[in-house]
């Protein structure tokens, strides 16, 4: 895998934190030349300098559902040999029906739905031959939780985005990680004091008796950008979450 991916130039967006960041370190150690996108200049300035390895990183402010932001940032990264998505934007999101806002569906959907198709549309003419993109899907869509209607709907449709995308860009290859349980920061949004606790219950059912680390996803996606034979899948990455 290392082979593989040694020299390649792969815009991360999400990269500065949770699962985007923990990719990103792993991207360096490969040798890759990563290229770190997100909303705010000071939460990549942090994960810039966390990452270190000068001159292989650099960050590229932007809000990707915003289709003007979008082109500003594949004009400013040059050409590609990868990009990958673990951007999210749920806030509001998790809630039992009658307390579902409408302005925070439309939030997830831009940028967990919308953000990977303008990607695709901007950046897939800068990707080289043997190219791809990576996005990300999550459990929400095979074991959906009270609270979870608008995240379920979501992600099953960035699933279908993919394999449409799939054929489209042929033979550009798009595909999608699905991570379970994860410890990233977004549990606090999702469930604030309780996340540790409804953490632990999980670990407990689980198959591999314990929740993902944002390196499980990590490594995940190194297969999907390193395996060329690859493409129009969702790769589950859960501990057996949707066994049980």
């Amino acid at each position: 895998m290392d082979k593989e991916l040694a020299g390649r130039r792969i815009l991360v967006v999400g990269g500065n934190s949770g699962m985007g960041l923990a990719l990103c370190e792993e991207l360096l150690r490969r040798n890759c030349e990563v290229l770190v996108a997100g909303r705010s200049r000071d939460k990549l300035d942090v994960a810039i300098s966390r990452l270190g390895s000068a001159g292989k990183v650099s960050a590229h402010v932007a809000d990707v559902t915003q289709e003007d932001e979008v082109q500003r940032l594949f004009a400013s990264c040059g050409p590609l040999h990868d990009i990958v998505c673990t951007a999210a934007d749920v806030r509001g999101s998790y809630e039992l029906l009658p307390a579902l806002e409408l302005e925070a569906i439309d939030r997830a959907i831009r940028s967990k739905v919308v953000a990977p198709i303008l990607l695709a549309k901007h950046g897939a003419p800068r990707l080289a031959a043997g190219g791809s993109l990576t996005l990300t899907s999550g459990i929400a869509a095979y074991r959906p939780r009270p609270r979870g209607v608008a995240v379920a709907a979501i992600n099953s449709a960035l699933e279908g985005v993919v394999r449409a995308m799939a054929v489209e860009l042929a033979p550009l290859r798009v595909n999608a990680v699905s991570p379970g349980w994860v410890r990233t920061p977004i549990w606090q949004d999702v469930a604030g004091a309780e996340s540790e606790k409804m953490l632990a219950a999980m670990a407990e059912r689980l198959p591999v008796g314990r929740i993902g680390t944002a390196a499980d996803i990590a490594h995940a996606i190194l297969f999907l950008l390193a395996n060329g034979y690859t493409t129009g899948t969702v790769l589950h990455v859960e501990g057996g979450h949707r066994l049980v």
